[in-house]
C-alpha cells in the first residue's frame, strides 16, 4: 500500500479509489437517480394517446396534414403509446398552426441602364421558412391540460427556381423538414413527462 502526503494530509492510494467508487454508487443508487431504458416513460405509464389532426390559422392551406402525419408517426416509430381515437385514449394531443412565414435569405442584386434611367432588379435565390405552433396535451379522464406550449418554433431554408412548381416543391420539402424537427421535441416534452 502505497501513502503519500499532499497539502499537510495524508492519503492512501487504494483508499482513495475505494472513496470515489463508494460516492459515485452512492450518487447513482442511492439517492433516487435511477438508470431506465430509452423511451422508457418516468413515474406514470402512458398506455394510449391520441393525435387528431392538427388546425391551422395560418394562409398556407394543407400543410396541418402534413405535422399530423409526421407527428402521428414519430409517437407510432419511437415508443410503445398506443395511437386511439380522443375518446378511448388516457391523453389527447391536439396542434394548431398558428403562423408560417417567409422572408429572404440570400438574393443578388442587379442594375441596368434603360434609356438614360437606372433599373435594380432583386433576385431573391433562397428563403427562410418559420412555423409556430401550439400544443396541448390534456388528460382525457379530468380534462386537465398536463402541458402546452404555444410558441414551438422551427425554421429551415429551401431554394427559390424561376420555375414556381421547383419553389413549391423546395418549399413543401422545408416544411416536412420542420415537421420532423417539431415532431422530435413535441415526442420528448410528452414522454418525459410520464
Amino acid at each position: 500500500m502505497t501513502a503519500y502526503k499532499t497539502k499537510g494530509v495524508w492519503v492512501c492510494g487504494r483508499f482513495t479509489k475505494g472513496i470515489l467508487i463508494f460516492a459515485f454508487c452512492s450518487l447513482a443508487f442511492g439517492c433516487g437517480y435511477h438508470f431506465r431504458p430509452v423511451e422508457s416513460p418516468l413515474n406514470v405509464h402512458l398506455d394510449s394517446i391520441a393525435i387528431p389532426p392538427f388546425s391551422s390559422s395560418s394562409s398556407y392551406a394543407g400543410i396541418e396534414d402534413d405535422f399530423t402525419t409526421v407527428v402521428r408517426q414519430e409517437f407510432i416509430r419511437r415508443s410503445r403509446v398506443r395511437l386511439e381515437e380522443a375518446k378511448s385514449a388516457q391523453a389527447v394531443l391536439r396542434g394548431r398552426l398558428y403562423s408560417v412565414t417567409t422572408e429572404p435569405l440570400a438574393y443578388t442584386i442587379t442594375q441596368q441602364t434603360i434609356h438614360g434611367f437606372l433599373s435594380t432588379d432583386t433576385v431573391t435565390s433562397s428563403r427562410i421558412l418559420r412555423v409556430r405552433l401550439e400544443i396541448t396535451l390534456t388528460d382525457t379522464a379530468t380534462e386537465e391540460i398536463i402541458w402546452q406550449d404555444g410558441n414551438f418554433t422551427a425554421t429551415a431554408s429551401f431554394r427559390v427556381s424561376s420555375d414556381p412548381l421547383t419553389t413549391q416543391h423546395n418549399q413543401r420539402l422545408a416544411l416536412i423538414s420542420i415537421a420532423r424537427d417539431l415532431a422530435t421535441q413535441i415526442y420528448s416534452r410528452t414522454i418525459e413527462r410520464f
